[in-house]
């Protein structure tokens, strides 16, 4: 009874969470579907288009998610147990990534669409607004150059998900013009759509269609990379209802599928558990100055499925400008969040299903997969299908956290140059900088030759969870002196998460530093990422505190 139970309890904590606390922040937010949107009062057909609750949604849980609520939750529960990973997730989701996510979707609606930085600017000051586009400008070309290799490397791996993939694509593109052109009810696009990928899903594979997939869609990752680096220029130059929001819609179907799979997994698939994961790992350090304690480790470590940095740039990046009515906000911006913290659940016992033994060797995405084809057989399907289709899934996340990050990414380009710098340029530097830590090579600490974004990847976590800490701080500023609101539920999340990747930051370059051949780079980079997140955070701090004397 052991699944049931993990998945129940977390469920059931989630949508106490969604009623009460989502009422709550609505309350605080003052969300009327009486005010007018960005979507709707700067509706230009390009970034700001209004979207149906259920388009918007699907948009942007798939742009959150990327293989973030996999990974991370995977790897944590094979270091430190599936109890402590669980529990992190449930009350992360809950108290800190749901009002983080939901606080960026409507501080950025209440400033006209603008993103976290335009609140910095007004709340904190110029300076911090500098510092916090430079520091997420940074991360997100980190973002899109990581998830370009995953993605490609899925495609590689296997034909069929390059075909599926890509059929995503080009239906994603009719469904734009059938939805906003020729005005298609949208339970008829879907129906229709999903019906279409269902089929290639089902009915093409290198059988059926020998040439189509071992010769049109069977190239190597070098191939892969230049496709989807021109696809992620479209992407981010196009109007998003013409691709990135119907895309990002028929994929969160298959998404939702996954973690309806998932869900009757965990309530049905009690026998499956291979009972090998700890409950908490044996000899574990739960507090320490080093990257094996707990804390910090675990709260770095898992960052999609209870708070990312990654989801205020989304919600206040792209969704924000496609909310059609403001109280859409606790669906999108909160529930969303709620969702991810599902998907992490449902990741944990994919590895608790495969066990340890099953998943030496094994990368957190492939562990998912293989789980999840075993969770598959309970519904009747094959295994090996239900893998493949674990796979697709996968390739859905990160498909769609590369677009949106690619764009988001011009978005911040063009802002942090006052829009001197128009969407094309703005996007190409940010293509070709990814593209460069793809290729770019040098050496670990071993000496072996890695390509440039492994060897800062060690550090994106903090630098993730630096992003969620300076977003919640912007948030807290603005509730406490736009709204005159009590801002304790965002400004205590804020002190948790800035501690934490502080301290994580500091552990990183004391470890780089304790090795026979330091990684100089990766050590600087750190503590560039500790002054930034430091000076910012006395800024904000600063401002607070001189508007409660001036009250006073």
């Amino acid at each position: 009874m052991l699944f049931p139970m993990m998945f129940g309890v977390s469920a059931v904590v989630f949508i106490i969470g969604y009623i009460f606390y989502g009422r709550f922040m609505a309350n605080i937010y003052g969300l009327s579907d009486t005010n007018e949107t960005p979507a709707v009062k700067f509706e230009d057909g390009i970034d700001y288009c209004p979207a149906h609750p259920a388009v918007l949604l699907g948009h942007h849980f798939a742009s959150i998610a990327g293989a973030g609520p996999i990974t991370g939750p995977i790897a944590a529960a094979m270091r430190f147990g599936w109890l402590p990973t669980i529990l992190w997730c449930v009350i992360g989701s809950t108290f800190l990534g749901g009002p983080h996510d939901m606080g960026a979707l409507v501080a950025s609606l209440r400033h006209d669409g603008q993103s976290i930085g335009a609140v910095v600017e007004k709340w904190i000051g110029k300076t911090g607004k500098f510092l916090f586009l430079s520091f997420t400008i940074l991360t997100l070309i980190l973002v899109v150059a990581v998830f370009l290799v995953m993605s490609a490397g899925t495609f590689a791996a296997d034909p069929v998900v390059a075909f599926v993939s890509t059929l995503y694509i080009v239906l994603a593109v009719i469904a734009g013009f059938m939805i906003y052109r020729w005005h298609v009810p949208l339970w008829v696009v879907t129906i229709v759509m999903l019906a279409l990928i269902v089929g290639g899903c089902v009915k093409v594979n290198a059988e059926t269609a020998p040439w189509l997939i071992n010769t049109v869609f069977a190239h190597d990752i070098n191939f892969w990379n230049a496709f989807l680096g021109v696809y992620i220029f479209f992407a981010s130059i196009l109007p998003v209802w013409m691709l990135l929001q119907p895309r990002d819609y028929l994929a969160s179907y298959f998404l939702y599928f996954a973690v309806a799979i998932g869900a009757y997994g965990m309530f049905a698939g009690s026998a499956l558990d291979s009972k090998t994961v700890s409950v908490v790992a044996a000899n574990v350090r739960y507090f320490g100055f080093s990257s094996s304690a707990m804390w910090p480790a675990m709260f770095v470590l898992v960052a999609c499925g209870a708070i990312s940095g990654f989801h205020s740039l989304v919600g206040s990046g792209t969704t924000s400008k496609q909310l059609r009515k403001e109280k859409d906000a606790v669906l999108v911006g909160y529930g969303a969040m709620l969702i991810e913290g599902l998907v992490a659940v449902i990741s944990i016992g994919t590895l608790m299903v495969l066990g340890l033994e099953g998943a030496k060797g094994l990368s957190p995405v492939q562990i998912f997969s293989l789980g999840f084809g075993k969770f598959s057989t309970l519904v009747g399907l094959d295994a090996t299908f239900g893998a493949r289709l674990g796979a697709i899934a996968i390739n859905s996340f990160l498909l769609t956290s590369l677009d949106t990050a690619t764009r988001l990414a011009r978005y911040q380009v063009q802002e942090i140059t006052g829009g001197k710098v128009s969407m094309y340029p703005a996007t190409i530097f940010v293509i070709v900088l990814a593209l460069c830590l793809v290729y770019t090579k040098t050496h670990d600490v071993s000496g072996k030759v890695i390509a440039a974004w492994l060897a800062i990847w060690p550090i994106f976590g903090a630098a993730n969870q630096m992003v969620a800490a300076l977003s919640l701080l912007s948030i807290a500023a603005w509730v406490k002196l736009g709204l005159k609101k009590k801002h304790t539920f965002v400004y205590a999340p804020f002190w948790f998460m800035l501690a934490t990747t502080v301290f994580s930051l500091i552990i990183e370059v004391k470890e780089r530093f304790a090795v026979a051949q330091p990684n100089y780079l990766l050590s600087c980079l750190a503590v560039i990422l500790i002054v930034l997140g430091i000076a910012m955070s006395i800024a904000g701090i600063r401002t607070m505190h001189a508007s409660e004397k001036q009250s006073a």
